[in-house]
């Protein structure tokens, strides 16, 4: 075998690791650095197919765009996550607080 196909061969069953891999993890984060890794190695794949467009697409796109996105849409969540532990921790604190005397 060639080395180039050998290369080919490794990246296709890494492909296929983060392929399954991101669906089975349960950490967000973990899943989207697993699918960042994946448009990478996709990317890779394209030029290896000697479709270097499609490649820049893919890096840009799939692991640039995409990915800062998910990962700004995690700090987000995790925010409102930690604004909404906040809250009921205060109410519980103080029972009655946040009502108004009628």
């Amino acid at each position: 075998m060639i080395p180039r196909e050998i290369l080919t061969m490794i990246l296709l069953i890494l492909l296929i690791v983060c392929a399954i891999s991101v669906n089975l993890i349960k950490d967000l984060l973990q899943a989207v650095i697993t699918f960042m890794a994946y448009s990478s190695i996709m990317a890779v794949i394209w030029l290896l197919m000697e479709s270097p467009d499609l490649g820049i697409t893919e890096a840009a796109v799939g692991a640039g765009v995409s990915g800062i996105l998910f990962l700004m849409t995690l700090k987000k969540i995790g925010a409102e996550d930690r604004k909404d532990t906040a809250d009921e921790r205060e109410s519980r604190e103080n029972p009655g607080s946040g009502e108004d005397p009628v």
